[in-house]
């Protein structure tokens, strides 16, 4: 029995730590008891497997597959066992941002690129949602790839954190809520063949932070530059059905 209350007692600790060391990973939901979620990627094997924790309730943490079929659902309680493949889960993934996230790869102190984070929970256990996301977006008419995030290709291998600790990742969303009507969100106008949160930002002014700064211009998905697609310009871009302020969104 001693051995079952470690294991649930290093558990819940694991669960606390996850939550405390990555608060741009957690989404609160304010209702009559309160919750707090985030999104886990998990590499085992070689095989990528999403997962979500939930902090229920004081003394309590529900860990669940992404998907239904996936078949995980586990209390976390720190009196009481945790099977060995709960706590590789915990121990061996790595936190998604939360879903809405959107951050800033900074280099000499200019925002080069967006990342903006598609995590949204499914509102039931067997919903169809889609797999969580980091969409890289340079500023169209740049191709340094000097300048681009070095994880560009596969934003959720993990380094994306590091590089936050570092200063090389800022997020943007403070900047952008306090300045209405200088970035916006446009949806992709062909809508046949928008993917999970396919669009452009538009930033219509240089919006500038304590410690970096935000150029104007449109920001667009790097495999779009990378096929040398042209991306329509801002102007054109704003005049489209759909425009969202950013500011008024991200409040």
């Amino acid at each position: 029995m001693l051995v079952h209350a470690r294991s649930g007692a290093a558990s819940f600790a694991a669960c606390l730590r996850l939550f405390r060391r990555y608060p741009l990973a957690v989404t609160t939901y304010y209702t009559d008891r309160g919750y707090r979620t985030m999104t886990l990627l998990n590499r085992a094997a070689g095989a990528s497997h999403f997962y979500v924790l939930t902090q229920a309730e004081d003394h309590l943490f529900v860990l669940r597959s992404w998907h239904h079929s996936d078949g995980v659902n586990e209390e976390i309680r720190p009196e009481e066992p945790v099977p060995g493949m709960i706590r590789q889960v915990l121990s061996g993934s790595v936190p998604v941002p939360r879903d809405g996230a959107l951050l800033g790869w900074v280099a000499d102190n200019q925002v080069t690129a967006m990342l903006a984070a598609y995590c949204r929970l499914p509102e039931f256990w067997d919903d169809p949602m889609p797999l969580p996301e980091i969409r890289v977006m340079p500023m169209a008419g740049t191709s340094a790839l000097a300048h681009w995030p070095p994880f560009t290709a596969s934003p959720l291998d993990g380094r994306l954190w590091d590089h936050l600790g570092w200063g090389e990742i800022v997020d943007l969303v403070p900047l952008i809520a306090r300045n209405t009507g200088r970035a916006f969100w446009v949806p992709c106008p062909e809508r046949r063949s928008v993917r999970h949160g396919e669009g452009y930002v538009v930033v219509n002014n240089n919006l500038a932070a304590d410690e970096y700064w935000l150029p104007a211009g449109v920001y667009v998905d790097h495999w779009t530059l990378r096929e040398g697609i042209q991306a329509p310009p801002a102007g054109r871009l704003l005049m489209l059905p759909g425009v969202v302020d950013m500011a008024r969104r991200l409040r």
